[in-house]
C-alpha cells in the first residue's frame, strides 16, 4: 500500500448496516429528494448514480470551515433486507498536500541566554 493510499483511507469514514428494509426502498430515501431531506439536512449535489445500487453526492458543511466531501451510498440486496455501505470522503482541495500543522507545532523548546 502506497503513502497516498494510507493518506486516502485516513479521509475516509466508512460504515455498513444491515437493514430489514427491501433494497428498492433504501433505494426511495436515498435517491427522491423529498425524502432524503427528512435525514440528510445538507446542501448536496448529486455526482453519480447507478440505479438501485449507488448514488454519490457532494456535500458542504454549513458551518466554518466549510469543508466539502463526497459521500457515497452502495445498497446490495441480503437475506430479507438491504446492506447499506456509506463510504464518506472528505475531498476538500484547501486539505491537498500537507498536513495541517500541529497546534503546538512539535518544534523544540529554545531558551533565551540571560
Amino acid at each position: 500500500m502506497s503513502e497516498s493510499d494510507t493518506q486516502d483511507r485516513a479521509k475516509q469514514l466508512v460504515f455498513e448496516y444491515q437493514l430489514d428494509a427491501p433494497p428498492e426502498k433504501v433505494w426511495r430515501a436515498l435517491s427522491i429528494p423529498a425524502f432524503r431531506e427528512r435525514w440528510l439536512p445538507a446542501e448536496v449535489e448529486a455526482i453519480s448514480s447507478v440505479q438501485g445500487e449507488e448514488v454519490r453526492y457532494r456535500l458542504r458543511e454549513e458551518e466554518p470551515p466549510f469543508l466539502e466531501s463526497v459521500v457515497t451510498f452502495q445498497l446490495a440486496p441480503n437475506e430479507g433486507g438491504t446492506e447499506l455501505r456509506i463510504i464518506h470522503s472528505l475531498t476538500d482541495a484547501r486539505l491537498a498536500g500537507q498536513p495541517p500543522a500541529p497546534a503546538n507545532s512539535n518544534q523544540p523548546k529554545m531558551l533565551r541566554a540571560a
